[in-house]
């Protein structure tokens, strides 16, 4: 594309330089023509000579044979030049043609061939930009996208995402119908050869597939490679395939003014003043001071602690000027998702997003903004994967001091994790959680509800962004495995309980922290020893 374009833009230059170059022709056979001044006129012959008549004549005729030649030559020059522009001008035609800018596809419905055509010429340049018949030359090693395999029943994948497994059924029916109408494609065309018309041919059934590779190139398409049993059994039948991506094209374009949306933020509540204190820091400066356009409520469950929770809220209150908050209390056991539902309903102002969040949970002023953005009443519901902490004690455990809360919140693989297995903290409009029926009460406890909801809205005609998001972190506290647990419920809790506390290499460094310690020891005797 950049060498098309850099043609493109060398073209008027070259019209430039023809120019310069006939006009520079023309000075030169001008000059050539003009006779010669006094100083430097030829020696002609004398007027009274007998062969005066003679040598003028000769004279003449051999300036006339040399400027016919001079002219002979810059015409010849002159049609070099311009066979050469014919060329360069039929050779950008070609590229143009091979290789069609996105932008300049225009799918007119008004000449639906034109825009047909246009279209197929684009789809083919697809292939030949991907790397499908020849390799690309890369930076480093992170800049190759790496194929997935998959047979009749599994697909073997390197991004496992919410199901963790790296080997799987593919369960997500678009990856499931893609793989299926590929093998479906390669069967018909091993059944259906191009040559040979009247030869017989055996024919393949998916039962043949051996196994198939694929990747995507996010700009381009999709390369299949797919590999069929042959006649014997060491020989192979290969099919290559291509899903061209389309060029990119204008949806919707418009003005979102969200000066007067305001966000009401439902936390349920039960004891835990100490992170509630921490929770109102963050609410403070991110909410009320930065984004100002939001409301908190606090549904809290008993009576323990609860005079130092709204101590904590008044305060908040007094110093910041803040008034939009409510406070209601339930004399009963903790239910997240039915303080949730009673915090939703109580709202009896105009339509308004709520953010069921949890006091745990660290915002941005910017994730506050996102949560608007991504929520249309009717239309769109926001599901943010949020960024997990890691236990700090060990991830800084090499350090003099743990850093303060906010140096701590960077996201890298070293400090935490995508909790995309989580569903608890969404954006959605009122009008969609109670037209969409809200919680399931029967549901007690911490846990389960939320799964429950996002399975609702799912079912539903809106629409689920589900995106990782930069500002919106869930702060790493200990986990309590129960004694009352089963043995399974409580093997599967510790295996929670290690996921969030670091990562991976961080746990090795623990497991084997006595054999590290022992082998510094020696290096350290042997140093002395030397």
């Amino acid at each position: 594309m950049m060498l098309r374009r850099g043609f493109i833009l060398f073209l008027p230059r070259l019209a430039g330089l023809l120019v310069v170059a006939c006009c520079s022709v023309s000075i030169v056979y001008m000059l050539a023509c003009t006779p010669k001044g006094d100083n430097q006129q030829l020696a002609l012959p004398r007027v009274h000579s007998p062969t005066a008549k003679e040598g003028y004549e000769a004279i003449l005729q051999e300036q006339e044979e040399q400027h016919r030649n001079y002219i002979v030559s810059l015409k010849k020059q002159i049609a070099q030049l311009k066979a050469e522009l014919q060329g360069r001008n039929k050779q950008l035609k070609n590229v143009q043609d091979q290789h069609p800018d996105p932008l300049d596809i225009q799918l007119d419905h008004s000449n639906p061939e034109k825009a047909q055509a246009n279209l197929l010429a684009f789809l083919r340049s697809q292939i030949d930009k991907a790397e499908v018949h020849s390799g690309v030359k890369l930076s480093t090693e992170y800049a190759a996208v790496p194929f997935e395999s998959f047979t009749l029943q599994k697909v073997y994948q390197l991004e496992t995402g919410l199901t963790r497994h790296p080997e799987e059924k593919p369960v997500r029916k678009d990856k499931r119908d893609e793989l299926i109408e590929v093998i479906e494609l390669a069967v018909g065309s091993l059944n259906n050869p191009e040559r040979d018309g009247n030869a017989k041919h055996r024919i393949y059934t998916a039962s043949d597939f051996v196994e198939g590779i694929y990747r995507t190139e996010k700009d381009k398409g999709t390369l299949y490679e797919l590999t069929f049993k042959g006649d014997t059994k060491h020989q192979f039948k290969k099919i290559v395939l291509f899903r061209p991506f389309g060029p990119v094209m204008k949806v919707k374009n418009e003005n979102v003014n969200m000066a007067d949306t305001l966000i009401n933020v439902i936390v349920p509540l039960a004891k835990r003043a100490r992170k509630f204190r921490q929770f109102m820091q963050n609410f403070r400066e991110m909410g009320i001071q930065q984004d100002g356009r939001i409301h908190l409520t606090v549904v809290y469950f008993g009576k323990e602690q609860m005079n130092e929770v709204k101590s904590i809220l008044e305060n908040t209150s007094k110093s910041a000027n803040f008034k939009n908050f409510t406070f209601i209390q339930l004399n009963e056991e903790f239910s997240r998702g039915k303080g949730l539902d009673i915090g939703a309903r109580f709202w009896k102002g105009n339509n308004v997003v709520l953010f069921f969040c949890d006091v745990d949970i660290y915002f941005t002023a910017e994730f506050l903004n996102s949560c608007r953005l991504n929520t249309q009443p009717g239309k769109k519901v926001f599901y943010p994967v949020l960024f997990s902490q890691y236990n700090p004690s060990i991830i800084y455990g090499h350090h003099d001091s743990i850093p303060p809360l906010e140096q701590q919140l960077i996201i890298k693989k070293e400090t935490g994790f995508w909790r995309d297995f989580g569903f608890g903290m969404t954006c959605q409009y009122r009008s969609d959680f109670i037209n969409i029926g809200g919680f399931d009460l029967d549901i007690k406890g911490w846990g389960g509800e939320d799964v429950h909801l996002y399975r609702k809205y799912l079912h539903s005609n809106l629409i689920v962004i589900r995106t990782p998001v930069r500002g919106l972190f869930h702060l790493w506290h200990e986990k309590q495995c129960l004694d009352e647990l089963t043995p399974e419920q409580y093997k599967m809790c510790m295996q929670s309980k290690a996921m969030n506390e670091a990562s991976h290499g961080q746990l090795g460094m623990l497991v084997f922290k006595q054999e590290i310690e022992t082998h510094l020891h020696r290096q350290k005797l042997s140093s002395k020893k030397t």
